[in-house]
């Protein structure tokens, strides 16, 4: 009965301890994650949980049982190395007190057998002393006895407590654990890695086409399963129908038939008709005219959009089975449209207007501009936002005070959001490595340094995005395309937050590569010092291998776009000769008698890109070449690098 009320006693402990762990390490961090995804019974549940946690400890704190040890002289009433006559004398008046024949009480009567008898035993038997002193009890050594943590009444296994303890094993042993399995399996078989249903996925597979403009983009962009979900209320009627009115122009409505237009677009799922509408709330900064309940939802869109923007990113550039390679003309307006939707900036803004053939996108992220502020500019020939970064500090103050009417504050401000924005420059080169110039059929290997500075001087730093209220960190995508054919032949995301993870993957890529060529260890511990160094800088390595294609001149364009910021995407220009391929031993002769395309000037090469280029330019854009500036980078192997700075993701191309 003892031993019961001990393990009885360890109950809430037990209970409580099974709490603590389902409410931390990896589960807790994703309950948090996802909190948001939850129902508000789950909730509920979270908190119940909580409140019998605090319970069991309050329980816990004041409990009065404690686990007794067995102390013949406390028992007794004695101290320790007390005398036989003491002992004696003592058991002598604890027995006109407890026992039998004095008290008829059955605790006394148990307590009398249970502890007195056995403290005098133990004391004053020699056999019984020296269990004592050995084991800790006169009786002797004692087997292990095992028990469980529960409840007494559960532990009074007569009709009634044996079939409640029986079925409390089977829930939570059995029951429990099996519906918890069948539960996070249904939800996890849904999603991919980066929290994407994989509804969404097939959507955007489906959806995506090598020839879709930036415009369309958005069209697949919302219909994700997870804006499908949004709910649909008729108090939300009112509410959308003055929003539409407000956003109409930048639903590419066609004007000359604008009630069938109209009428169409309601026609629509309500769930899409509200998804778009919430879109353009965000890209056209309406969001401070919604109602509470479309807040709510409008809230929703903007947390689900980076990374359904990031896997819509993935599916334009998928290498495509009959093709090889994923495509260029998607890939651009999809971080058209993150750019936008971070910056809140309409797409219609990138259109060519007042003289910028880039538009008004790149001046409406900066604080406190419009589009009357931007015309203001356009009076004092500032034609681009390259133009406008290029004036000196003095020159920039002046024009936004005395011509846009700005005050000091005002254009302080200006001057912050400058600093932060990223300048980036490419270093880029594709070889056969170990071999001289590049043979079809040969792996390719594809290097570039692309270096981060700001005028603040960080290199890691969020964008500047008032009007975004959740966590975006910059990401940047750096694509090797073929913008003749449309094709993106490489692609990789890069990051520039992680320091630490850049030392260490570039320190593993020039191990690995110099170890591929055979250099020396004194070689390749300089390679690897002089790429740290780099990428403390604010530089971070990309590599990446592909198979040339057939034999001839190919123009090459790598693109580093930035997911965050409008304007600030850089592209580079390469022109690589592919050789046919020779027999073996005789590689060596046949570039020689063929040579290497090396050349000084690159105005020949635009000539050459310029009907290409046009095909697969945003339509939000055009370019005015005069404006920019061009500077030749180097030229490696077969490789002429030619880098430009773009307005745009697709600036500078004719």
């Amino acid at each position: 009965m003892v031993a019961s009320e001990e393990n009885s006693a360890l109950f809430p402990i037990f209970v409580l301890t099974c709490s603590v762990c389902l409410s931390s390490g990896k589960y807790h961090q994703s309950i948090f994650k996802r909190i948001s995804n939850f129902s508000t019974g789950s909730n509920l549940t979270l908190v119940l949980l909580w409140i019998v946690m605090m319970v069991l400890v309050y329980y816990i704190k004041h409990i009065n049982h404690e686990i007794q040890v067995f102390e013949p002289f406390s028992i007794l009433g004695l101290e320790p190395r007390a005398s036989d006559s003491d002992i004696k004398k003592a058991y002598r008046r604890l027995s006109i007190q407890y026992h039998p024949d004095k008290n008829p009480d059955p605790e006394a009567h148990n307590y009398f057998v249970e502890y007195i008898s056995k403290a005098y035993q133990a004391l004053t038997d020699p056999v019984s002393r020296e269990n004592f002193e050995k084991y800790g009890h006169p009786d002797g050594r004692k087997g292990i006895e095992m028990s469980v943590a529960l409840p007494l009444f559960l532990l009074n296994i007569d009709g009634a407590s044996g079939g409640i303890l029986l079925l409390g094993i089977v829930g939570v042993c059995i029951l429990l654990p099996l519906v918890m399995a069948v539960i996070y399996l249904s939800r996890s078989s849904k999603y991919t890695g980066n929290y994407v249903r994989h509804q969404t996925m097939s959507a955007y597979y489906y959806f995506m086409k090598p020839s879709l403009a930036p415009s369309k983009v958005m069209e697949v962009f919302t219909t994700a399963a997870e804006y499908m979900d949004i709910p649909v209320r008729r108090s939300d009627d009112e509410p959308l129908q003055r929003l539409f009115l407000s956003v109409r122009s930048e639903l590419n409505l066609d004007h000359k038939n604008i009630r069938q237009e109209q009428a169409k677009f309601w026609k629509q799922h309500p769930a899409l008709v509200k998804t778009v509408l919430l879109v353009q709330a965000q890209l056209n900064r309406e969001s401070a005219a919604l109602s509470p309940a479309l807040l709510g939802d409008f809230r929703r869109v903007l947390e689900c959009s980076p990374r359904l923007l990031e896997e819509l990113m993935k599916m334009a550039i998928l290498p495509r089975p009959s093709q090889r390679y994923g495509w260029l003309r998607p890939a651009i307006g999809v971080v058209e449209l993150s750019q936008n939707f971070t910056q809140a900036v309409p797409l219609s803004a990138r259109k060519t207007a007042g003289g910028f053939s880039e538009g008004f996108a790149p001046f409406l992220q900066l604080p406190h501009f419009s589009e009357a502020i931007v015309k203001k500019i356009t009076r004092k020939k500032v034609r681009s936002f390259q133009e406008f970064q290029d004036l000196t500090l003095q020159e920039r103050a002046e024009l936004l005070t005395q011509v846009a009417g700005f005050s000091a504050a005002d254009s302080q401000d200006v001057e912050m959001v400058l600093e932060m924005m990223p300048s980036i420059t490419i270093d880029i080169k594709c070889e056969t490595e170990g071999e001289e110039g590049i043979q079809e059929g040969d792996i390719v290997t594809m290097h570039a340094w692309i270096t981060l500075k700001r005028g603040n001087g960080l290199v890691s730093a969020l964008p500047h995005a008032p009007y975004f209220p959740f966590h975006k960190e910059e990401n940047f995508w750096l694509l090797l395309a073929d913008s003749v054919s449309n094709d993106v032949w490489l692609s990789q995301r890069v990051s520039f937050m992680d320091e630490g993870a850049a030392i260490t993957a570039a320190t593993k890529a020039i191990q690995v590569s110099k170890e591929g060529l055979g250099s020396s260890l004194k070689e390749i511990n300089a390679a690897v010092k002089e790429a740290v160094e780099k990428v403390r800088n604010g530089s971070r390595l990309v590599m990446g291998k592909f198979q040339a294609p057939a034999e001839g001149n190919y123009n090459l364009t790598s693109y580093c776009l930035c997911d965050s910021w409008i304007g600030c995407d850089k592209k580079t220009t390469l022109k690589v000769k592919v050789l046919k391929q020779s027999r073996a031993g005789t590689r060596a002769g046949d570039l020689a008698g063929e040579g290497l395309t090396v050349e000084d000037k690159i105005e020949d090469e635009e000539d050459e890109e310029e009907e290409g280029f046009d095909d697969y330019e945003s339509e939000y854009s055009e370019d005015d070449e005069d404006d920019r500036g061009t500077n030749t980078n180097g030229v490696v192997g077969n490789v002429s690098v030619h880098e430009e700075h773009s307005g745009s993701s697709s600036d500078g191309e004719e």
